[in-house]
């Protein structure tokens, strides 16, 4: 019987002395522990979704604001700003050239208001170039329906010149001009009227060249645009849609850019 206890005892204590047999190790956790070890869910993801929308939208606006000083038509900051600028308008577009004139500024990362006259959107052609001009981006402007001197027609024909471009051209981008200059630089009373009704940002220029004999070149139009005695903090500068103004527009550009000067995004007009 001793003996017979003997060896019950030594086999207790060698089934205890044995290592388990372990299954394979479980790879996934328990439910507990994969909710613990995930990441933690955003509290308001629709507000986080909202600022990032909002500082996207507010680092595409421009950073000043400006105004077109009515005494002398140049660009002016609303607020204190120390930069020097210059504004690009180009004239009679979209002619012959205008298209290319925006692909150019477009390379360059350069902004200008195009001012249209309404004769030359009498064909799909024309359109389809205004087209373009705006899908690129770029400002339109209202240069009348048939570039005439204001100051010989009637009320009621300044008023169909300026009223019946804003229609067309609203017909083909969509969008109503915001700026107004009068062929030749010739403003009246009814086109003054007109331009508030229609809520329109009025604007001759500072200086411009391309249209004398001197400077239908390419080299002595940069030039002239850049050395002239008439550049100036804010100045507004005039361009046309023609060939040696195309030509021109990296030169001046560059020579504009080498003397200081930055230049206005016409959206930071108001």
């Amino acid at each position: 019987m001793k003996r017979l206890i003997q060896v019950l005892m030594i086999a207790a204590v060698l089934t205890g002395c044995q290592q388990p047999v372990e299954e394979d190790p479980v790879t996934d956790p328990p439910e507990e522990a994969r909710e613990d070890n995930s990441e933690p869910e955003q509290e308001h993801p629709e507000l986080e979704e909202e600022q990032e929308t909002r500082e996207v939208e507010e680092s595409d606006m421009p950073e000043v604001s400006y105004q077109i000083d009515q005494a002398n038509w140049t660009v002016e900051p609303v607020t204190d700003e120390e930069e020097q600028v210059v504004l690009l308008t180009i004239d009679d577009a979209p002619d012959k050239h205008s298209v290319a004139m925006a692909e150019t500024l477009k390379k360059l990362d350069k902004q200008a208001i195009f001012f249209i006259n309404g004769h030359f959107l009498a064909d799909e052609g024309g359109k389809e170039k205004l087209k373009s001009i705006y899908e690129m981006g770029f400002e339109i402007g209202n240069h009348t329906m048939n570039h005439a001197n204001l100051s010989d027609l009637s009320a009621d024909e300044q008023r169909q010149e300026i009223v019946a471009l804003n229609d067309l051209i609203e017909e083909v981008t969509g969008e109503r001009p915001r700026f107004f200059r009068p062929p030749f630089g010739v403003n009246t009373e009814t086109s003054a009227a007109v331009v508030e009704e229609e809520e329109m940002i009025a604007m001759n220029w500072t200086y411009g060249y391309d249209w004398e004999a001197d400077y239908q070149e390419a080299e002595a139009l940069a030039e002239i645009m850049v050395q002239t005695p008439y550049l100036t903090n804010g100045a507004n500068l005039l361009m046309h849609d023609r060939q040696w103004t195309l030509e021109a527009l990296p030169s001046i550009i560059n020579g504009l850019e080498e003397d200081g000067y930055g230049f206005v995004d016409p959206a930071a007009i108001e």
